[in-house]
């Protein structure tokens, strides 16, 4: 019998929305939104990154990425500074910093329990085969 790809599809998506939730609600102890996090993240994993990349990293549009930077920056977590050209280079500040390492920190908790489900092996396959769905997109 075959798969049914929309049932795997939406199941992936319910997956995706309840890890969203809940880390989102867990990371508002720390005053960011998991957009929020999530740039800081990819920056703290690209310093000098451009607005450009970032906004790929974190599967937004240039537009989009350009508003969060700003309130980001606003907030003191990130700042930007002229590159080359009219790129915009992107870096945690000690404050972006300190919100990073405690957003892993809840993560950490939240992240267990979302896979507790799941024993080891299972983690371990399902990463393997969403990376094989995801590499080289």
């Amino acid at each position: 019998m075959a798969t049914d790809l929309e049932a795997l599809g939406h199941a992936i998506k319910r997956a995706q929305y309840r890890n969203h939730r809940t880390m989102d609600a867990a990371l508002r102890e720390t005053g960011v939104s998991l957009v929020q996090w999530d740039a800081l993240r990819a920056i703290g994993r690209m310093p000098g990154a451009s607005g450009h990349d970032l906004a790929v990293a974190t599967f937004q549009s240039d537009q989009a990425f350009g508003t969060l930077a700003s309130r980001l920056e606003d907030r003191g977590l990130i700042a930007r500074s002229a590159g080359r050209g009219r790129r915009v280079e992107h870096t945690l500040t000690e404050a972006g910093r300190a919100a990073l390492a405690e957003g892993r920190q809840l993560s950490t908790g939240v992240l267990e329990d979302l896979f507790a489900p799941l024993d080891e092996a299972q983690r371990g396959e399902l990463l393997r085969l969403l990376r094989n769905l995801t590499e080289g997109t």
